[in-house]
Order: structure tokens, then C-alpha cells, then sequence
């Protein structure tokens, strides 16, 4: 199969997924914006739309009309570079253009870029294509995060459906990694993200790792005993956030009669002690760490464990800021803007979730966000030096 036929499979089957996410929503929940971090699963829609018309179908395609000359403005993120934009705090007060008129917008294109694909014969421009179903991809994870917190802000705890479980982990005991010289980064030879590049080597300490997340179990016994009360347990910033907001257990927990109870995508359930613990900031992934008088990973050390670990049902905070590897370079124009200009205040989260899109996780992948950010689907694996 050539590179054209298996983009225009990749982007069906993306197009459609994205579809499938949406299914059993009622046309009143694709407009909420319940806070800055959540976009409204309509603007979604919108701007995965717009990426392939503004980076695609304008610029490469001679014979594509513009939808709507107010749709750029309406569905541009954080592209500078690609004009003004509906700033992000805004976006839940978009209730034009409708949502049937986003699904019209969204049909044109994807009609448009398959009638486009077969005639590309330019490789920089399929790496965009390519680039834009990856895109898409990210924004289907981010979209069943929204749509949780949509729904789980609601006064009755209503059921989306099936599809993202956690299980209980497999994985006992600990994988020890031996002091050396570990090859890091994405090689180019694949699909990968600009801030993967850079292959380079890092020198490790003898260090282990967890072979399993851990559990809510586990987490219980933090809070039982006194994890949110003990400063000594909390960077700075850490018990300065929780203070303020007022946290003392994981999002979505509730504590109801004595029992811990949490909202999920099935319903309001009690906490099931053997799935591993979920929603977790950063500041949280530490103070348990230094409860239970051990650490986070880097991001490193996780990367090279990764062929030994079960991974893959949530992403895992790293202790590892997010920067550049050495040798790296933004793209110029817009496309440079993706991931290079955010290489600040974040922390590197490595794995992947059960809302990551099939075949959109590999160990390279950095995915990053700041130290407070709790709505994403996000674990914690524990690590000691040895």
C-alpha cells in the first residue's frame, strides 16, 4: 500500500473514531466550557476540522472554497502564527455557528481532503496529513477528558457509556535497571512528534522501578493516614495549591457515609481498591512518592524501562521537566508553534491511557502538562535508586 492509500485509511478510521466518541452524547453537552482546561467537545470538532483545511486544503489545495471565513477565527487554538482566535477561557459561550452546522463543516472536509489525498505527491505535504490525523488523535484523548468532566459535574452523575475501564494492574514487584549509558529519543525512521527528536544518550544511576501503577488501595491508605495534612510531605507549591482549592483526595472522589465513592465514565461507583488510582496531579504523585519513601521516575529512567514494564492504562507523571533534547528545532511558521513555545512550567507525563487513540502510543512520546492539571487520565509509578 502506498503512502496516499494509507493516509486516506489512518484518516477515515480517525474521522471515525472521533464519530464514535461523540455517539452517545446529547446535542446539549457538546457546548459546556465548565472550566478553562475543558473546551466544549463542539469546539473540538471545529478546530480538528480546521487544522486540515488551514494547513491542507488552503494552502496546497488549488480548487478548495472555504467553508466559512469565520471559521478560522472560531477554531484556531494557540497558532499565532494562522491569525486571530476566540480566546480559550470564551470558548463555551460559542453557541453559533450550531452543533449540526459544525458536523456540515466537518463532513465538507473530510470530503474535501479525500478527493485531495490521491493527488498529492508532494512529501511535505502528506507529512502534514499525517501530522493532522496525529493531531486528531491527541484531540480524541482530550475529548473523552472533557466529556468526563462535563459529565461528571453534573448534579446527577449521568453514564456516558463503555469503552475507557481502567482494570486492576497485573504487574508485582519492581524491575531494576543496571547504571550505564541508555540511548533516548525517537530514531525519525516513524511518525513522531518534533519534541521526541534529538536521539541522544543519558548516564542512569542503578535505579528501580514499579511494575505496577499504583493502586487506589494503596491510595486509601495515604489518605487514611493523613497524606493532604502533612506539610512535610509536599513541595511548596504543592500544599500552597491544595490549600487554596481545597483538595484532600483525588478528582472525582467523593466521601460519602464513611465510604469512598467516584464519579466514572460507567457512573457514580465505590472505589475499586485494585484499579489503579486516577486523576492525579503532579503534587499529588510526589506526596504519595515521599509517603511512601520513594520517588517518581524521569522520564529517562521510565523510557528505558518501558520494554519491561506493563504501561499503557494511564499516563505517568515523571519528575522531569519538559524541555528540549539537544539539537532541537521548531518548525517554521505555525506548525512550529505545536510543541517547542509550551517547554515551560510543564511536567513530562510518559505511557499512554485508556483514551489514547490505538496505535498513537509509543515510548518516545512525551506528553506534558503543569504540576495542577488533574482532569487528564493520569497515574502514578513509584521508582527508588538503588
Amino acid at each position: 500500500m502506498n503512502r496516499n492509500k494509507l493516509l486516506q485509511t489512518l484518516f477515515k478510521t480517525c474521522r471515525q473514531r472521533t464519530s464514535t466518541i461523540c455517539k452517545p452524547l446529547e446535542v446539549e453537552d457538546y457546548i459546556p466550557q465548565p472550566t478553562i482546561d475543558v473546551s466544549p467537545p463542539k469546539w473540538h470538532l471545529g478546530h480538528t476540522t480546521w487544522f486540515f483545511e488551514a494547513f491542507v486544503l488552503e494552502p496546497y489545495f488549488k480548487d478548495y472554497q472555504l467553508y466559512d471565513d469565520d471559521f478560522a477565527y472560531l477554531f484556531n487554538s494557540y497558532y499565532n502564527n494562522a491569525g486571530k482566535r476566540v480566546l480559550r477561557p470564551k470558548r463555551g459561550l460559542m453557541s453559533r455557528p450550531p452543533v449540526r452546522e459544525v458536523m456540515a463543516y466537518r463532513d465538507y472536509v473530510t470530503e474535501a481532503i479525500l478527493q485531495f489525498l490521491p493527488q498529492i505527491d508532494d512529501t511535505n505535504v502528506l507529512d502534514i496529513v499525517e501530522l493532522g490525523i496525529n493531531h486528531e488523535e491527541q484531540h480524541q484523548e482530550l475529548l473523552v477528558y472533557d466529556i468526563k468532566y462535563i459529565l461528571g459535574n453534573q448534579p446527577t452523575f449521568p453514564i456516558y457509556g463503555e469503552g475507557f475501564e481502567l482494570k486492576p494492574e497485573t504487574g508485582k514487584g519492581f524491575v531494576e535497571l543496571k547504571e550505564g549509558l541508555y540511548t533516548i529519543g525517537a530514531d525519525g525512521h516513524s511518525f513522531c512528534y518534533d519534541n521526541e527528536r534529538g536521539q541522544h544518550q543519558v548516564y542512569l544511576g542503578k535505579y528501580a522501578i514499579s511494575n505496577a501503577l499504583v493502586s487506589n488501595g494503596a491510595y486509601l491508605e495515604f489518605i487514611a493516614d493523613g497524606g493532604y495534612r502533612d506539610f512535610n510531605l509536599w513541595l511548596s507549591e504543592g500544599w500552597d495549591f491544595i490549600q487554596k482549592e481545597n483538595i484532600n483526595a483525588p478528582l472525582y472522589w467523593y466521601q460519602m457515609e464513611g465510604e469512598w465513592w467516584y464519579y466514572t465514565l460507567q457512573g457514580f461507583q465505590k472505589i475499586d481498591p485494585n484499579q489503579p488510582v486516577c486523576h492525579i496531579s503532579f503534587y499529588e504523585a510526589l506526596a504519595f512518592a515521599e509517603w511512601k519513601g520513594m520517588r517518581l521516575p524521569t522520564e529517562f529512567e521510565w523510557e528505558v524501562a518501558a520494554p519491561q514494564l506493563n504501561w499503557g492504562q494511564l499516563w505517568e507523571w515523571t519528575y522531569s521537566a519538559y524541555q528540549p533534547y539537544p539539537g532541537f528545532e521548531k518548525a517554521p511558521g505555525a506548525l512550529g508553534e505545536y510543541n517547542g513555545k509550551f517547554m515551560i512550567n510543564q511536567n513530562v507525563l510518559r505511557g499512554a491511557s485508556v483514551a489514547t487513540a490505538p496505535k498513537h502510543s509509543r515510548i518516545t512520546y512525551r506528553n506534558f502538562f503543569h504540576p495542577a492539571c488533574r482532569w487528564h487520565f493520569a497515574g502514578i509509578r513509584l521508582a527508588k535508586s538503588l
